[in-house]
């Protein structure tokens, strides 16, 4: 009937858990079983490492991945994390990420002033920029992007596997001359 139609979320589709809560409220209000719903908004860690932390927001997440494991052969332990949802932000992860490596990169398919920006305002509020954490982030540039292939797009913005390792060894303070395993 008209009350038993289920309800689809595009898995790719992030907003926070407020607003995904509201949503499922307002569709399913005043239909016979409807329960509130709670979203699980935590990031995930999908690789450990010691030395770098990448928190990938968005769909670098595949980059990320491919960027640990060349820093991986490079001699560069690497932490992977999913943040998953931009707000509320995951304050434990973040936390547990900064407390534990030399290096945060913190990569977004969004401008400059968003993610990134919420993140480094919270390690700053909590104290974790105070003993010597470097952190980076990595954003779409503020200028207009030709189009192309997403692939080259991405690679032009610096927010491919290429770029991600690129920015950490400049981080690290290397200029790491070794030929990389990535295909440009």
């Amino acid at each position: 009937g008209p009350n038993s139609e289920p309800i689809l979320l595009n898995p790719g589709f992030r907003i926070g858990k407020q607003g995904l809560e509201k949503t499922y409220d307002l569709a399913m209000r005043g239909k016979p079983g409807a329960k509130k719903v709670e979203v699980d908004v935590k990031g995930r860690v999908v690789r450990e490492g010691s030395r770098i932390a990448i928190l990938s927001l968005g769909a670098r997440l595949g980059e990320a991945l491919k960027a640990a494991d060349e820093l991986a052969a490079r001699g560069l332990s690497t932490t992977v994390a999913d943040a998953r949802f931009a707000k509320p932000l995951d304050r434990d992860l973040i936390l547990k990420l900064a407390a534990a490596h030399e290096l945060l990169i913190i990569i977004e398919e969004g401008a400059a002033g968003g993610f990134g920006a919420h993140v480094l305002a919270l390690l700053s509020e909590a104290g974790a920029l105070d003993n010597g954490l470097k952190v980076r982030t990595m954003t779409l540039p503020d200028k207009f992007l030709d189009q192309d292939k997403p692939e080259r797009m991405y690679a032009a913005a610096g927010l491919d596997a290429k770029g991600i390792v690129a920015k950490a060894v400049a981080a690290l303070g290397g200029v790491d001359r070794r030929p990389s395993s990535l295909i440009a």
